[in-house]
Formats: structure tokens, C-alpha cells, sequence
């Protein structure tokens, strides 16, 4: 797929019964998307839209489904997507296959975001805090995003994968995710040998998915081919979000525990 149409959308083996995955020092090899040694967002594809830099983020106490936050000019590394809460989603230029990936994120009273690895394949960004369990699903915290179709009207064509346990944190707080994520394989002819694969996913420390194969894109990303290789893509324009400490390296083979 070329990168373009993203902007659209604006060796494994068994050990003591351990999957194996060659050992990397716990700060070798990240690179920063957002915060960190990257304070703007140049990692990003044009147009970005209305992202600003901000000095702190809480719950807007008076407004509790928006965040309270001031803009500023020093580099702080936090990005919120703005006073309404809806702009561009954004893109990376570079494009990963397997891939580890760690994040802070915080989302008022209701709102809903996301991470697409490689552009297709969503984790849930939302609010479920206090959600019961019967009523918990793949739209909620964590959970592997349902295939849908844009028409006559968006809905859903089957349940996702929700999370394990609901991880949600209260509103307005500050959260993790953890994610080891192996991309889809293909022959030397193209053709499809092995589904994309989320092997661990933490929020707030909890494990909400663990060696999920998931056999196609999904949202309405189902449709779209897959690919070895492709960005990450956070959402921006389904609700208020604050990023901060967003950063990716490659996944090499090392126990995953």
C-alpha cells in the first residue's frame, strides 16, 4: 500500500513452554515519535492538523468529556489534538514491520482513540472506565477493533477481540500500553504465508491480549491489502487525546514473559 493511501485512513520456537523471541537491552534501539529525544512531531506525515503542545493535561473538571490543558512553546513532548477534540490523525513517515511499541496516552469522560500498527490493525484507545463486564467489548479499552463497513451507514460485521480484562484508568489520568506486534508474512510471490499477530499487549501494566493472530485489517481498513511493512497511525479526530512518550523499535527475538 502506498503511504499516501494511509493518509487516507487519516523465529519463533517453543522454550520450557516460553515463546521465544535474541535478548535486547530494555533501552537499545527505541526510536521516539513523540516525547522523548523528539519533541515535535517531524515524525509525522503533512497535513498534521490542529496538534499543539501543551504544558500538562487533566480532566476539564467543569467539562468532564474534554481535557484541560494550555498550549505552549517549551518542549515538553505532550501533544493534544486540540481545543475541539477533532483533527488529523497522524502518520508515520517511516514504516515498520514487527514491531514493539510503548506509549503514554490520557482521553476524558467518553472519548475514543486509537493505534493502528502498520495503519490497519487497531487497538482501542477509549474511556471504559467503570464499564460492567457484560457490557465490555472490542469498541472498549484494549480491544482488537471490529471489521465495519462505511455504508449505507457505519456499522460493525463482527465482534472484534475486546480486551481480557477492562484496564481503564479513570478519566483524565495518564495511561500505558505495551505492545509486541508481528506484522503479516508473505512468500516470494506475494502471497500470504502468516496472519498479523499482536504476541503481548499491556495497558496500565495489565495484559489485555496475548498471541492474538489477527487474519485482516481491521475497522473499514479490512478491505485494503495487507503489507510486510507499514506506519503507525494515531487517532485524532474521534475524540479529545493527549499523547506523550510514543516510541517504536523493531522486534527482535527475545523471550517475551
Amino acid at each position: 500500500m502506498h503511504r499516501r493511501d494511509f493518509a487516507k485512513l487519516a523465529c519463533l520456537s517453543c522454550c520450557s513452554g516460553s515463546l521465544v523471541i535474541k535478548t535486547q537491552a530494555a533501552d537499545e534501539g527505541w526510536i521516539d515519535l513523540i516525547g522523548g529525544t523528539s519533541n515535535g512531531l517531524e515524525a509525522f506525515i503533512k497535513p498534521r492538523g490542529y496538534w499543539k503542545q501543551a504544558a500538562s493535561v487533566t480532566l476539564d473538571a467543569a467539562r468532564p468529556n474534554q481535557l484541560k490543558w494550555t498550549e505552549t512553546t517549551e518542549k515538553t513532548g505532550i501533544w493534544v489534538n486540540g481545543p475541539s477534540g477533532r483533527t488529523n490523525n497522524l502518520v508515520s513517515h517511516q514504516a515498520f514491520g514487527d514491531l514493539e511499541v510503548m506509549l503514554d496516552f490520557n482521553v476524558p469522560k467518553g472519548s475514543n482513540s486509537g493505534i493502528k500498527l502498520q495503519g490497519l490493525y487497531e487497538i482501542q484507545i477509549y474511556d471504559s472506565h467503570g464499564v460492567a463486564k457484560e457490557k465490555f467489548d472490542a469498541s472498549g479499552m484494549g480491544g482488537v477493533y471490529p471489521r465495519a463497513e462505511l455504508l449505507p451507514r457505519y456499522h460493525h460485521i463482527d465482534k472484534g477481540y475486546p480486551a481480557k480484562v477492562n484496564p481503564s484508568a479513570p478519566p483524565g489520568q495518564w495511561q500505558s500500553m505495551h505492545i509486541l506486534f508481528r506484522a503479516p508474512k508473505f512468500d516470494a510471490n506475494g502471497k500470504k504465508i502468516a496472519s498479523a499477530k499482536f504476541e503481548k499487549v499491556l495497558i496500565n501494566g495489565q495484559e489485555v491480549h496475548r498471541n492474538l493472530t489477527v487474519p485482516s485489517p481491521t475497522g473499514h481498513a479490512y478491505v485494503l491489502p495487507e503489507v510486510a511493512q507499514g506506519p503507525i497511525f494515531l487517532q485524532g479526530d474521534h475524540g479529545p487525546v493527549a499523547f506523550r512518550n510514543v516510541k517504536v523499535r523493531p522486534l527482535t527475538d527475545r523471550p517475551v514473559s
